[in-house]
Protein backbone atom coordinates (compact mmCIF):
# COMPACT_ATOMS: atom_id res chain seq x y z
CA UNK A 1 0.00 0.00 0.00
CA UNK A 2 2.89 2.49 0.45
CA UNK A 3 6.38 2.37 -0.67
CA UNK A 4 10.00 3.27 1.28
CA UNK A 5 12.97 4.17 -0.78
CA UNK A 6 16.16 4.62 0.81
CA UNK A 7 16.75 8.18 1.02
CA UNK A 8 20.16 8.92 2.76
CA UNK A 9 21.28 11.87 0.32
CA UNK A 10 23.91 14.59 1.55
CA UNK A 11 20.69 16.31 2.87
CA UNK A 12 20.80 14.03 5.87
CA UNK A 13 22.71 15.06 9.39
CA UNK A 14 24.20 12.15 10.63
CA UNK A 15 26.13 11.98 13.76
CA UNK A 16 29.69 12.76 12.29
CA UNK A 17 28.67 15.33 10.20
CA UNK A 18 26.85 17.09 13.18
CA UNK A 19 29.95 17.25 15.03
CA UNK A 20 31.74 19.01 12.16
CA UNK A 21 29.16 21.43 12.25
CA UNK A 22 29.67 25.29 13.64
CA UNK A 23 28.61 26.11 17.37
CA UNK A 24 26.55 29.01 16.43
CA UNK A 25 24.42 29.24 12.92
CA UNK A 26 22.90 32.48 14.09
CA UNK A 27 24.54 35.72 13.10
CA UNK A 28 23.30 37.22 16.39
CA UNK A 29 22.59 35.88 19.60
CA UNK A 30 20.10 38.23 22.15
CA UNK A 31 18.50 36.32 25.40
CA UNK A 32 16.65 38.84 28.11
CA UNK A 33 16.19 36.94 31.20
CA UNK A 34 13.45 38.40 33.78
CA UNK A 35 12.90 37.00 37.60
CA UNK A 36 11.07 38.90 39.94
CA UNK A 37 10.41 37.16 43.73
CA UNK A 38 10.33 40.37 45.37
CA UNK A 39 8.62 43.33 45.09
CA UNK A 40 8.83 47.03 46.07
CA UNK A 41 5.29 47.63 46.24
CA UNK A 42 4.30 44.46 47.94
CA UNK A 43 3.51 42.64 51.16
CA UNK A 44 6.21 39.89 51.96
CA UNK A 45 3.63 36.54 52.01
CA UNK A 46 3.33 37.86 48.15
CA UNK A 47 6.84 37.27 47.48
CA UNK A 48 7.86 34.46 45.23
CA UNK A 49 10.50 32.18 46.53
CA UNK A 50 11.06 30.30 42.82
CA UNK A 51 11.88 33.10 40.26
CA UNK A 52 15.88 33.45 41.65
CA UNK A 53 16.21 30.13 41.14
CA UNK A 54 14.65 29.97 37.62
CA UNK A 55 16.95 32.52 36.65
CA UNK A 56 19.56 30.25 37.27
CA UNK A 57 18.56 27.50 35.41
CA UNK A 58 17.69 29.01 32.66
CA UNK A 59 21.01 30.72 31.84
CA UNK A 60 22.19 27.52 32.62
CA UNK A 61 20.07 26.08 29.55
CA UNK A 62 20.85 28.76 27.20
CA UNK A 63 24.77 28.51 27.66
CA UNK A 64 24.57 24.85 27.57
CA UNK A 65 21.94 23.45 25.30
CA UNK A 66 20.79 26.22 23.47
CA UNK A 67 24.40 27.04 22.77
CA UNK A 68 23.91 31.18 24.06
CA UNK A 69 27.62 32.51 25.00
CA UNK A 70 27.46 34.57 28.19
CA UNK A 71 28.07 37.90 26.94
CA UNK A 72 24.78 37.23 24.86
CA UNK A 73 22.38 36.60 27.99
CA UNK A 74 20.93 40.02 29.97
CA UNK A 75 19.74 39.18 33.20
CA UNK A 76 17.46 41.35 35.45
CA UNK A 77 16.02 40.11 39.00
CA UNK A 78 14.03 41.93 41.48
CA UNK A 79 14.89 45.44 42.43
CA UNK A 80 16.78 45.42 38.55
CA UNK A 81 13.78 44.35 36.82
CA UNK A 82 11.80 47.79 36.94
CA UNK A 83 8.94 48.51 34.18
CA UNK A 84 11.49 51.20 32.63
CA UNK A 85 14.46 48.24 32.70
CA UNK A 86 12.50 45.74 31.77
CA UNK A 87 11.01 47.88 28.82
CA UNK A 88 14.11 49.63 27.77
CA UNK A 89 16.25 46.35 27.44
CA UNK A 90 13.22 44.71 25.38
CA UNK A 91 13.74 47.50 22.88
CA UNK A 92 17.91 48.31 22.41
CA UNK A 93 18.96 45.04 23.83
CA UNK A 94 16.35 42.54 21.74
CA UNK A 95 14.91 44.76 19.20
CA UNK A 96 18.00 47.08 18.11
CA UNK A 97 20.64 44.41 18.90
CA UNK A 98 19.54 42.01 16.26
CA UNK A 99 18.47 41.63 12.71
CA UNK A 100 16.07 39.36 10.74
CA UNK A 101 17.19 35.73 10.72
CA UNK A 102 18.82 35.91 14.42
CA UNK A 103 17.70 33.69 17.67
CA UNK A 104 15.67 35.94 20.27
CA UNK A 105 14.85 34.23 23.66
CA UNK A 106 12.65 36.10 26.54
CA UNK A 107 11.74 34.69 29.70
CA UNK A 108 9.48 36.00 32.58
CA UNK A 109 9.57 34.34 36.03
CA UNK A 110 7.18 35.74 38.38
CA UNK A 111 3.40 37.66 39.10
CA UNK A 112 0.86 37.62 36.21
CA UNK A 113 -2.30 39.76 36.81
CA UNK A 114 -4.57 41.26 34.98
CA UNK A 115 -6.09 44.95 34.63
CA UNK A 116 -8.81 47.00 33.23
CA UNK A 117 -8.60 47.38 29.86
CA UNK A 118 -8.14 50.59 28.28
CA UNK A 119 -7.85 50.54 24.57
CA UNK A 120 -10.84 48.44 24.13
CA UNK A 121 -9.23 45.28 22.21
CA UNK A 122 -10.30 42.72 25.04
CA UNK A 123 -13.96 41.08 25.10
CA UNK A 124 -13.98 40.93 28.74
CA UNK A 125 -12.43 44.38 29.45
CA UNK A 126 -9.38 43.30 31.26
CA UNK A 127 -5.81 43.41 29.82
CA UNK A 128 -3.26 40.19 30.87
CA UNK A 129 -0.03 42.03 32.01
CA UNK A 130 3.09 40.93 33.58
CA UNK A 131 4.31 42.11 36.93
CA UNK A 132 7.39 44.23 37.50
CA UNK A 133 9.83 45.30 40.49
CA UNK A 134 8.10 48.64 41.32
CA UNK A 135 4.34 48.02 40.22
CA UNK A 136 1.68 50.01 42.73
CA UNK A 137 -1.90 49.34 43.55
CA UNK A 138 -3.53 52.43 42.43
CA UNK A 139 -7.10 53.66 43.72
CA UNK A 140 -8.50 51.05 41.38
CA UNK A 141 -5.96 49.01 39.54
CA UNK A 142 -2.30 47.87 39.26
CA UNK A 143 0.17 50.28 37.83
CA UNK A 144 3.49 49.84 36.37
CA UNK A 145 2.73 47.17 35.03
CA UNK A 146 3.78 45.65 31.37
CA UNK A 147 0.32 44.81 29.56
CA UNK A 148 -0.02 42.27 26.98
CA UNK A 149 -0.26 45.07 24.18
CA UNK A 150 3.56 46.50 24.92
CA UNK A 151 4.45 42.76 24.90
CA UNK A 152 3.07 42.26 21.68
CA UNK A 153 4.49 45.19 19.93
CA UNK A 154 7.33 44.88 21.21
CA UNK A 155 7.36 40.72 19.32
CA UNK A 156 5.79 42.57 16.51
CA UNK A 157 8.67 44.56 15.81
CA UNK A 158 10.95 41.10 16.68
CA UNK A 159 9.26 39.65 13.44
CA UNK A 160 11.63 37.77 11.40
CA UNK A 161 14.23 36.57 14.11
CA UNK A 162 13.77 33.12 15.80
CA UNK A 163 11.74 34.31 18.72
CA UNK A 164 11.21 31.94 21.61
CA UNK A 165 8.88 33.11 24.63
CA UNK A 166 8.73 31.62 27.95
CA UNK A 167 6.34 32.81 30.31
CA UNK A 168 6.22 31.07 34.10
CA UNK A 169 3.49 33.24 35.18
CA UNK A 170 -0.53 33.22 34.88
CA UNK A 171 -3.04 35.55 33.67
CA UNK A 172 -5.68 34.17 35.52
CA UNK A 173 -8.85 35.77 34.30
CA UNK A 174 -11.90 35.19 36.29
CA UNK A 175 -9.72 33.67 38.44
CA UNK A 176 -8.14 36.52 39.74
CA UNK A 177 -11.16 39.04 39.82
CA UNK A 178 -13.01 36.37 42.16
CA UNK A 179 -10.18 36.26 44.78
CA UNK A 180 -9.20 38.36 47.83
CA UNK A 181 -6.00 39.42 49.12
CA UNK A 182 -7.20 36.98 51.90
CA UNK A 183 -7.99 34.48 49.24
CA UNK A 184 -4.65 34.76 47.01
CA UNK A 185 -2.77 34.45 51.08
CA UNK A 186 -3.94 31.37 51.19
CA UNK A 187 -2.68 29.66 48.13
CA UNK A 188 0.68 29.33 49.00
CA UNK A 189 3.24 29.67 46.10
CA UNK A 190 0.54 31.08 43.35
CA UNK A 191 1.76 33.03 40.76
CA UNK A 192 -0.75 35.56 40.10
CA UNK A 193 -2.00 38.75 42.14
CA UNK A 194 -6.01 39.66 42.68
CA UNK A 195 -6.51 43.39 41.47
CA UNK A 196 -6.43 45.84 43.90
CA UNK A 197 -9.53 45.54 46.69
CA UNK A 198 -10.77 42.32 45.11
CA UNK A 199 -14.00 40.59 46.86
CA UNK A 200 -14.11 36.93 47.08
CA UNK A 201 -16.97 34.74 46.01
CA UNK A 202 -17.99 31.89 46.01
CA UNK A 203 -16.95 30.78 42.51
CA UNK A 204 -13.90 27.93 42.04
CA UNK A 205 -10.93 29.01 41.86
CA UNK A 206 -9.49 27.56 38.69
CA UNK A 207 -12.96 27.57 37.05
CA UNK A 208 -12.65 30.72 34.14
CA UNK A 209 -15.01 31.21 31.55
CA UNK A 210 -12.62 32.80 29.30
CA UNK A 211 -10.05 31.06 27.36
CA UNK A 212 -7.47 32.60 25.39
CA UNK A 213 -3.58 32.47 25.36
CA UNK A 214 -2.54 34.17 28.55
CA UNK A 215 0.14 36.49 27.28
CA UNK A 216 -0.23 36.88 23.39
CA UNK A 217 -3.94 37.59 22.08
CA UNK A 218 -2.78 37.39 18.65
CA UNK A 219 -0.75 33.97 18.05
CA UNK A 220 -1.68 33.10 14.32
CA UNK A 221 -0.02 36.35 13.61
CA UNK A 222 3.00 36.72 15.50
CA UNK A 223 3.90 32.75 15.13
CA UNK A 224 3.47 33.41 11.59
CA UNK A 225 6.53 35.87 12.04
CA UNK A 226 8.60 33.35 13.66
CA UNK A 227 7.62 33.04 17.37
CA UNK A 228 7.22 29.74 19.78
CA UNK A 229 5.85 30.81 22.74
CA UNK A 230 5.70 29.16 26.28
CA UNK A 231 3.15 29.82 28.72
CA UNK A 232 2.98 28.07 31.97
CA UNK A 233 -0.71 27.56 32.72
CA UNK A 234 -3.94 28.23 30.47
CA UNK A 235 -5.47 31.61 31.19
CA UNK A 236 -7.93 30.59 34.11
CA UNK A 237 -5.28 28.45 35.71
CA UNK A 238 -2.56 29.35 38.50
CA UNK A 239 0.84 28.83 37.66
CA UNK A 240 2.72 27.95 40.65
CA UNK A 241 5.86 28.04 42.58
CA UNK A 242 7.00 24.41 43.76
CA UNK A 243 6.18 24.50 47.49
CA UNK A 244 6.91 20.66 48.04
CA UNK A 245 10.47 22.04 48.81
CA UNK A 246 12.31 24.12 51.31
CA UNK A 247 11.67 27.61 50.21
CA UNK A 248 15.44 28.66 49.17
CA UNK A 249 15.62 25.41 46.61
CA UNK A 250 11.97 26.33 45.07
CA UNK A 251 11.83 26.95 41.10
CA UNK A 252 8.94 27.37 38.80
CA UNK A 253 6.79 24.13 38.21
CA UNK A 254 6.40 25.11 34.81
CA UNK A 255 10.23 26.12 34.39
CA UNK A 256 11.63 23.08 35.79
CA UNK A 257 9.51 20.36 33.72
CA UNK A 258 10.55 23.28 30.45
CA UNK A 259 14.28 22.40 31.89
CA UNK A 260 14.27 19.12 33.01
CA UNK A 261 12.16 17.82 29.68
CA UNK A 262 15.77 19.61 27.17
CA UNK A 263 16.85 16.28 28.07
CA UNK A 264 16.33 13.05 25.68
CA UNK A 265 16.04 10.02 28.70
CA UNK A 266 13.10 12.57 30.38
CA UNK A 267 10.89 13.15 27.04
CA UNK A 268 12.18 11.42 23.94
CA UNK A 269 9.52 9.50 23.63
CA UNK A 270 10.05 7.56 20.33
CA UNK A 271 13.71 7.51 21.35
CA UNK A 272 15.20 8.83 18.59
CA UNK A 273 17.68 10.69 20.50
CA UNK A 274 15.51 14.08 19.03
CA UNK A 275 13.29 15.96 21.46
CA UNK A 276 10.77 17.88 19.74
CA UNK A 277 8.33 20.72 20.06
CA UNK A 278 5.44 18.28 20.85
CA UNK A 279 7.66 16.00 23.03
CA UNK A 280 8.40 18.58 25.36
CA UNK A 281 5.00 19.96 25.41
CA UNK A 282 3.77 16.33 26.01
CA UNK A 283 6.23 15.91 29.18
CA UNK A 284 5.88 19.59 30.56
CA UNK A 285 2.14 18.81 30.82
CA UNK A 286 2.15 15.82 32.32
CA UNK A 287 4.24 16.95 34.52
CA UNK A 288 2.51 19.73 35.44
CA UNK A 289 0.18 17.63 36.42
CA UNK A 290 1.31 15.15 38.30
CA UNK A 291 2.14 18.69 40.85
CA UNK A 292 -0.90 19.76 40.77
CA UNK A 293 -2.76 16.35 41.61
CA UNK A 294 -0.83 16.80 44.69
CA UNK A 295 -2.00 20.06 45.72
CA UNK A 296 -5.05 21.25 46.86
CA UNK A 297 -6.33 24.12 45.44
CA UNK A 298 -5.03 23.21 42.16
CA UNK A 299 -7.65 21.42 39.89
CA UNK A 300 -6.20 21.79 36.63
CA UNK A 301 -2.75 22.82 34.80
CA UNK A 302 -2.75 22.72 30.83
CA UNK A 303 0.60 24.45 29.72
CA UNK A 304 0.45 26.58 26.50
CA UNK A 305 2.22 26.08 23.06
CA UNK A 306 2.13 27.82 20.26
CA UNK A 307 3.69 28.16 17.24
CA UNK A 308 3.47 27.08 13.50
CA UNK A 309 2.54 23.75 13.24
CA UNK A 310 5.05 22.68 11.16
CA UNK A 311 6.93 23.38 14.31
CA UNK A 312 5.81 20.95 16.48
CA UNK A 313 8.12 17.76 14.98
CA UNK A 314 11.26 19.89 15.12
CA UNK A 315 13.72 19.69 17.39
CA UNK A 316 13.84 22.19 20.66
CA UNK A 317 17.44 22.49 19.50
CA UNK A 318 20.31 21.19 17.06
CA UNK A 319 20.73 17.84 17.52
CA UNK A 320 24.43 17.17 19.03
CA UNK A 321 26.49 13.70 18.56
CA UNK A 322 26.56 12.94 22.45
CA UNK A 323 22.82 13.29 22.48
CA UNK A 324 22.12 10.75 19.76
CA UNK A 325 24.70 8.77 21.28
CA UNK A 326 22.71 8.28 24.42
CA UNK A 327 19.78 7.28 22.65
CA UNK A 328 22.03 5.02 20.54
CA UNK A 329 23.28 3.20 23.73
CA UNK A 330 19.86 3.01 25.24
CA UNK A 331 18.64 0.78 21.63
CA UNK A 332 19.42 -2.61 20.13
CA UNK A 333 22.49 -2.95 18.69
CA UNK A 334 20.96 -3.65 15.31
CA UNK A 335 18.97 -0.10 15.08
CA UNK A 336 20.86 2.25 12.77
CA UNK A 337 22.13 5.59 13.75
CA UNK A 338 19.44 8.11 13.75
CA UNK A 339 20.12 10.76 10.81
CA UNK A 340 18.70 14.38 10.92
CA UNK A 341 17.94 16.49 8.24
CA UNK A 342 17.49 20.09 8.59
CA UNK A 343 14.34 21.92 6.56
CA UNK A 344 13.01 24.88 6.00
CA UNK A 345 9.93 25.38 7.62
CA UNK A 346 7.16 28.04 6.64
CA UNK A 347 7.32 31.46 9.02
CA UNK A 348 10.44 29.81 10.35
CA UNK A 349 13.86 31.96 10.31
CA UNK A 350 16.71 29.57 12.25
CA UNK A 351 17.62 26.06 11.02
CA UNK A 352 15.19 23.40 11.89
CA UNK A 353 15.86 19.55 12.10
CA UNK A 354 13.68 16.49 11.90
CA UNK A 355 14.38 12.74 12.08
CA UNK A 356 15.31 11.98 8.15
CA UNK A 357 13.35 9.04 8.30
CA UNK A 358 9.49 10.22 7.82
CA UNK A 359 8.53 7.02 9.88
CA UNK A 360 10.44 7.66 12.81
CA UNK A 361 9.52 11.05 12.61
CA UNK A 362 5.84 10.27 13.41
CA UNK A 363 6.65 10.03 17.37
CA UNK A 364 8.17 13.16 17.12
CA UNK A 365 4.99 15.51 15.91
CA UNK A 366 2.80 13.34 17.88
CA UNK A 367 4.78 13.98 21.27
CA UNK A 368 3.58 11.12 22.95
CA UNK A 369 4.55 7.53 23.45
CA UNK A 370 2.07 4.87 22.69
CA UNK A 371 0.71 3.38 25.82
CA UNK A 372 -1.78 0.97 24.18
CA UNK A 373 -5.01 2.54 24.66
CA UNK A 374 -5.45 2.53 21.00
CA UNK A 375 -4.85 -1.24 19.38
CA UNK A 376 -4.09 -1.24 15.26
CA UNK A 377 -3.60 -4.86 14.10
CA UNK A 378 -2.83 -6.05 10.70
CA UNK A 379 -5.10 -9.46 10.07
CA UNK A 380 -2.24 -10.72 8.16
CA UNK A 381 0.41 -9.97 9.90
CA UNK A 382 3.08 -7.01 10.45
CA UNK A 383 5.14 -8.20 7.62
CA UNK A 384 2.92 -8.32 4.13
CA UNK A 385 4.23 -9.87 0.68
CA UNK A 386 3.39 -7.31 -2.17
CA UNK A 387 0.30 -7.77 -3.63
CA UNK A 388 -1.61 -9.62 -0.47
CA UNK A 389 -4.94 -8.56 0.58
CA UNK A 390 -5.41 -7.29 4.26
CA UNK A 391 -7.52 -6.20 6.46
CA UNK A 392 -6.93 -3.31 9.40
CA UNK A 393 -8.76 -3.52 12.70
CA UNK A 394 -8.51 -0.85 15.00
CA UNK A 395 -10.03 -0.97 18.95
CA UNK A 396 -9.49 1.96 21.52
CA UNK A 397 -9.98 1.90 25.33
CA UNK A 398 -11.77 5.24 24.96
CA UNK A 399 -14.77 5.98 22.79
CA UNK A 400 -14.03 8.96 20.36
CA UNK A 401 -13.44 9.78 16.86
CA UNK A 402 -11.52 8.20 14.69
CA UNK A 403 -8.35 9.35 12.35
CA UNK A 404 -6.28 6.76 10.86
CA UNK A 405 -3.44 7.59 8.71
CA UNK A 406 -0.89 5.15 7.06
CA UNK A 407 2.41 6.63 6.47
CA UNK A 408 5.54 5.53 3.89
CA UNK A 409 9.37 5.97 3.85
CA UNK A 410 9.59 8.63 1.67
CA UNK A 411 6.91 10.83 3.83
CA UNK A 412 3.60 10.04 1.77
CA UNK A 413 0.48 9.76 3.88
CA UNK A 414 -3.14 8.37 2.60
CA UNK A 415 -5.46 8.78 4.91
CA UNK A 416 -7.54 5.33 5.49
CA UNK A 417 -10.44 6.92 8.09
CA UNK A 418 -12.54 8.69 7.74
CA UNK A 419 -13.66 8.10 4.56
CA UNK A 420 -16.53 8.72 2.25
CA UNK A 421 -16.73 5.13 1.16
CA UNK A 422 -17.66 4.07 4.54
CA UNK A 423 -20.96 2.92 5.79
CA UNK A 424 -21.49 5.77 8.47
CA UNK A 425 -18.92 7.97 9.99
CA UNK A 426 -19.69 7.23 14.21
CA UNK A 427 -17.61 7.39 17.07
CA UNK A 428 -15.75 3.95 17.68
CA UNK A 429 -17.20 2.71 21.18
CA UNK A 430 -14.88 2.39 24.34
CA UNK A 431 -13.64 -1.89 23.42
CA UNK A 432 -15.24 -2.14 20.01
CA UNK A 433 -13.19 -2.74 16.62
CA UNK A 434 -13.08 -1.22 13.68
CA UNK A 435 -12.46 -3.13 10.64
CA UNK A 436 -11.35 -1.70 7.47
CA UNK A 437 -12.69 -2.36 4.50
CA UNK A 438 -15.43 -4.18 5.86
CA UNK A 439 -17.99 -6.08 3.46
CA UNK A 440 -19.75 -2.45 3.03
CA UNK A 441 -16.37 -0.59 0.93
CA UNK A 442 -16.74 -3.81 -1.68
CA UNK A 443 -12.93 -3.88 -2.53
CA UNK A 444 -9.60 -5.22 -0.53
CA UNK A 445 -6.59 -3.78 0.99
CA UNK A 446 -3.36 -4.94 -1.32
CA UNK A 447 0.39 -4.15 -0.04
CA UNK A 448 2.06 -2.29 -2.69
CA UNK A 449 5.42 -1.31 -2.45
CA UNK A 450 8.01 -3.02 -0.46
CA UNK A 451 9.93 -1.19 3.07
CA UNK A 452 9.07 0.36 6.48
CA UNK A 453 5.60 1.93 7.20
CA UNK A 454 3.37 2.94 9.79
CA UNK A 455 -0.46 3.03 10.68
CA UNK A 456 -1.30 6.00 12.74
CA UNK A 457 -5.03 6.11 15.02
CA UNK A 458 -5.83 8.92 17.02
CA UNK A 459 -9.14 8.38 18.91
CA UNK A 460 -10.28 11.79 19.80
CA UNK A 461 -12.97 11.74 22.77
CA UNK A 462 -13.67 15.37 22.62
CA UNK A 463 -16.09 16.72 19.83
CA UNK A 464 -13.46 19.00 18.62
CA UNK A 465 -14.20 19.74 14.97
CA UNK A 466 -10.90 18.29 12.48
CA UNK A 467 -12.90 18.72 9.13
CA UNK A 468 -10.64 20.72 7.66
CA UNK A 469 -7.70 19.17 8.36
CA UNK A 470 -8.76 15.45 7.92
CA UNK A 471 -12.04 15.83 6.51
CA UNK A 472 -13.66 11.93 5.36
CA UNK A 473 -13.15 13.62 1.27
CA UNK A 474 -9.82 13.03 1.77
CA UNK A 475 -9.82 9.22 2.80
CA UNK A 476 -8.37 6.86 0.51
CA UNK A 477 -8.30 9.89 -1.94
CA UNK A 478 -4.36 10.68 -2.63
CA UNK A 479 -0.85 11.17 -1.48
CA UNK A 480 -0.52 13.71 1.71
CA UNK A 481 2.47 14.60 3.07
CA UNK A 482 2.97 13.22 6.32
CA UNK A 483 4.82 15.85 8.44
CA UNK A 484 2.31 18.46 7.38
CA UNK A 485 -1.24 16.59 7.55
CA UNK A 486 -0.09 14.96 11.40
CA UNK A 487 1.18 18.50 12.48
CA UNK A 488 -2.17 19.84 11.64
CA UNK A 489 -4.21 17.71 13.13
CA UNK A 490 -2.28 17.86 16.39
CA UNK A 491 -1.56 21.13 16.60
CA UNK A 492 -5.31 21.69 16.82
CA UNK A 493 -5.33 18.63 19.86
CA UNK A 494 -3.20 20.69 21.66
CA UNK A 495 -5.69 23.58 22.13
CA UNK A 496 -7.60 23.84 25.18
CA UNK A 497 -11.10 22.78 25.27
CA UNK A 498 -13.54 24.55 26.25
CA UNK A 499 -16.35 22.14 25.63
CA UNK A 500 -17.62 22.26 29.02
CA UNK A 501 -17.32 23.28 32.51
CA UNK A 502 -14.42 21.82 33.44
CA UNK A 503 -12.16 23.39 30.70
CA UNK A 504 -8.81 21.21 30.18
CA UNK A 505 -6.63 20.00 27.48
CA UNK A 506 -8.51 17.53 24.69
CA UNK A 507 -8.54 13.70 25.25
CA UNK A 508 -7.40 12.12 22.75
CA UNK A 509 -5.54 8.82 22.59
CA UNK A 510 -2.59 7.32 20.60
CA UNK A 511 -2.01 4.27 18.69
CA UNK A 512 0.87 2.80 15.83
CA UNK A 513 1.70 -0.17 14.26
CA UNK A 514 5.24 -0.66 12.24
CA UNK A 515 4.71 -2.90 9.61
CA UNK A 516 6.42 -3.81 6.13
CA UNK A 517 5.78 -4.51 3.01
CA UNK A 518 8.75 -7.39 1.01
Amino acid sequence: MTVLRNTATAALWCLASLGAQPAGAWAQDRALVIGIGTYENLPEDMFLHGPKNDVKAIQSLLTGTLQFKPEEIRVLTDDKATRQAILSSMDEWLIAGTSPGDRVYLYFSGHGLQVKDMSGDEEDGMDEAISTYDLKAGDEDWTNVILDDELEAVLEKLKGRAVTLVIDACHSGTISRSLSREAVSGLQGARYLPRPFAQSTKQPATRGLRIDLGVVDKPAQLTAGGLTAWSAAAAYQVAWDDVRLPVEDRHGVFTSAYIAGYKPEESDANGNGLVSNAELFEYVTRKSKDYCATLDGCDNLDPQLESVPDMLGTSIAKPEPDTAEQAIAQQPAAKPEPAYQEVVVEAAVAPAYVDANPVEAIGDIVGKADTGDVTVLLDKGPALNKGQAFEISVTSRNAGHLILLDVNGEGTATQIFPNDLAQKITPLSAGSTLTIPDGYYGFDFEAEGSGENMLVAIVVSDAVDLQDVAPSSQGLNGELDARQSLSEIVARLQKTWTGDAENRGVRWSLGTLKYTVE
